[in-house]
């Protein structure tokens, strides 16, 4: 579904992304771990049309879509659930999904369905439909932010860092969301500090470093891999998702 091809990215003379590869197949978790810095951001905002591809390609079904704007990526099926969640705070929960609809806006009834399918998905969103968002909770605001996204009904969603700043049981309700999600037909591609967490759910991970792809495999043998449990699984990241 996704292929990413040996991307260059760069900020001004900072050269972020270093001949970056990953694909995603249908029906994926695919998981990308890193420290802070590494460039998962950078790859995903390079990927959602945000930051200028420099060098390498980019393929979603199999079309060329790195030198595409944003809104053109979203038309094609690719959403992003960004890092910090970023809604707009001073609009209501209703008015966040019917931006996320926005692609679809010629087509009210096709809009208030998919609200609808959020609203049964996430019944603390319809209770909070006339709310102002910035008014809700850290894990109500990534519920809205995962909803917004969905209103596109992208075929593949881009996850950035869903876990920051969330308590631990709220975390794995957000996990829970994501593997129901997959369960359902959506492709995931999964941006995580959470190392643990996200290699759980994953078919297939990845670890970049320093702005390259330095591991790749499935989840299940990530976990086990001695330099991933050494570098991302420690005691820390473990009693987030044991707590």
């Amino acid at each position: 579904m996704l292929k990413v091809r040996t991307v260059h990215t760069y900020y001004g003379s900072i050269h972020a992304l270093k001949g970056v590869s990953l694909h995603v197949r249908p029906g994926e978790i695919v998981t990308l771990i890193g420290a802070n810095g590494a460039g998962k951001s950078t790859l995903v905002n390079t990927i959602c049309g945000l930051v200028p591809c420099r060098k390498g390609r980019i393929e979603f079904l199999g079309d060329s879509v790195g030198e595409l704007p944003p809104e053109e990526i979203v038309r094609r099926g690719i959403a992003l659930v960004p890092e910090g969640r970023q809604i707009f705070s001073t609009l209501s929960v209703q008015a966040n999904l019917e931006m996320g609809g926005f692609i679809h806006r010629r087509n009210g009834r096709q809009v208030a369905e998919d609200m609808d399918r959020m609203f049964r998905r996430f019944p603390i969103l319809e209770q909070r439909r006339n709310q102002l968002a910035g008014t809700l909770s850290g894990g109500e605001q990534q519920m809205l932010a995962i909803s917004r996204a969905l209103m596109s009904r992208p075929r593949l969603v881009v996850l950035d860092e869903p876990s920051m700043g969330l308590a631990p049981l709220i975390v794995k309700e957000i996990f829970h969301i994501i593997r129901e999600l997959r369960d359902e037909g959506s492709t995931i591609l999964l941006i995580e500090q959470n190392a643990r967490a996200a290699l759980q759910i994953a078919d297939r991970g990845y670890v970049m470093e320093t702005g390259k792809m330095v591991l790749e495999g499935d989840g299940s043998m990530l976990l086990e891999h001695r330099e991933v449990r050494r570098a991302y699984l420690g005691k820390g990241a473990r009693e987030i998702w044991e707590a």
